[in-house]
């Protein structure tokens, strides 16, 4: 099979690189669009980086590869737990096709595991040392200082530092990614994630021209712009072809909706003590709970240590609960566009590992578990949400050629994932 290219950039709606092509802000995407396919793109639920990118990595829905979000829970202790990627079912497809591979800074590979070829883990990866595979890239990398990710804190505690460190962060990955290109690869793969962590914290700035960081968001795009062209130009030397996308599209929030709180509000959802902190102290009359972002379970007796919901009872709280969630309103806005039961969105062997329930909610409308809230609903120091109907894909050139299978089912697949929900997609 033919070597490529793939380029990542974690967060980046479909909207905007039309846009900023149009202004000339990223005039090299706007090139390979219109000279190659661009096209939107949808996430598989939950619309979370470590469900899409383990997606993409396999060409398998969550059921097959049994990645659900960046956190689970114990069933016996009610403590939370990160699955990493040793809890990755599925191998990725350089490992099925043992295909030699350079890949840079992909979300949920951490631990960094034994490949053929050179793998440094993404977010969340804890430490340097277990990010990278082989070991000895570990030198060269401390010279080149290299960073995981940016301090996210900063962006909201001093946003001038947040941006310099995104800046600092993206010339590190070029460099890597230019001494990296020089080995021997079948593979090819660089992920940029600041995009993701700007849009978090500054989307703001790109809804209003007015903003005053709104030429520094303008900045880190040329930037990125930059390298994705870079990279396109290297690959067109090598008459390799490219694979340019993102993982979930973005938008602006409107209010964060906290869906503990409405479960609490409803009955569902109780606790042994006033103010909990996350769910070990779940009361025993609890019939629902709530993970990040948008999932919900019932707490069936059997399964978790402290439930009390029956088999029998299963069904028609299921249809209760879709009910309350699809009547919830702030400022006569509905919040939730759908509501899906598992088996409408997920397939394979780890279905039973899957949320009851999963919520797709409106743009603007950013879902939480929100366990310490104290309200409904509210505004932090966020400013933009994740989306799933909007991510982006561009191949260059066109689609008519030998590339990794999951593209091309991507690609097969622009109609609604309501309406196909089982296909699997970036």
């Amino acid at each position: 099979m033919k070597k490529f290219v793939l380029l990542g950039i974690d967060g980046v709606p479909f909207e905007l690189v039309e846009d900023f092509s149009k202004k000339g802000i990223t005039p090299n995407l706007g090139k390979l669009a219109r000279k190659g396919s661009f096209i939107k793109t949808q996430a598989p639920f939950p619309e979370v980086s470590s469900v899409s990118w383990s997606s993409f990595m396999t060409a398998k829905n969550p059921g097959a590869h049994g990645i659900y979000g960046f956190v689970e829970l114990d069933g016996r202790t009610y403590e939370y737990r990160f699955p990493n990627f040793l809890n990755l079912k599925e191998k990725p497809f350089w490992e099925k096709e043992s295909r030699r591979a350079v890949i840079i800074n992909l979300p949920q590979t951490y631990p960094a595991r034994r490949i053929n070829g050179i793998l440094i883990s993404g977010f969340v990866a804890l430490s340097l040392e277990k990010a990278v595979y082989p070991p000895a890239l570990l030198p060269l990398l401390r010279r080149l200082k290299y960073k995981v990710d940016v301090n996210a804190s900063l962006g909201k505690s001093d946003k001038d530092k947040f941006i310099n460190e995104l800046f600092d962060i993206l010339k590190i990955r070029e460099k890597v990614m230019k001494k990296l290109w020089k080995k021997d690869w079948d593979i090819f793969f660089l992920v940029i994630t600041g995009t993701d962590r700007l849009h978090h914290f500054l989307f703001d700035a790109y809804e209003s021209e007015s903003h005053p960081y709104r030429k520094a968001f303008e900045s880190y795009y040329r930037e990125v712009d930059r390298i994705a062209g870079k990279l396109a130009d290297m690959a067109e030397r090598r008459d390799l072809p490219l694979a340019i996308l993102s993982d979930h599209g973005f938008c602006g929030i409107k209010q964060e909706v906290y869906l503990s709180q409405y479960l609490r509000k409803w009955g569902f959802l109780n606790f042994d003590e006033n103010k909990p902190g996350n769910l070990t102290s779940i009361s025993p009359s609890s019939r629902v709970f709530a993970l990040d972002p948008s999932r919900i379970y019932i707490h069936l007796k059997g399964k978790y240590s402290r439930g009390k919901v029956e088999p029998s009872e299963y069904e028609k709280l299921i249809e209760e609960l879709k009910k309350k969630f699809l009547s919830i309103e702030i400022d006569g806005q509905k919040v939730i566009k759908a509501v899906f039961h598992k088996d409408e969105i997920y397939s394979g062997p780890y279905l039973n590992s899957a949320p009851d329930l999963v919520l797709l909610s409106n743009h603007g409308f950013d879902l939480k578990s929100g366990t310490k809230a104290e309200v409904l609903h509210g505004k932090t120091h966020f400013t933009g949400m994740h989306t799933q109907d909007n991510a982006f894909l561009i191949t260059y050139p066109k689609m008519e050629f030998p590339f990794h299978p999951f593209i091309y089912q991507v690609s097969a697949r622009i109609t609604s994932t309501i309406e196909t929900p089982n296909s699997p997609i970036c």
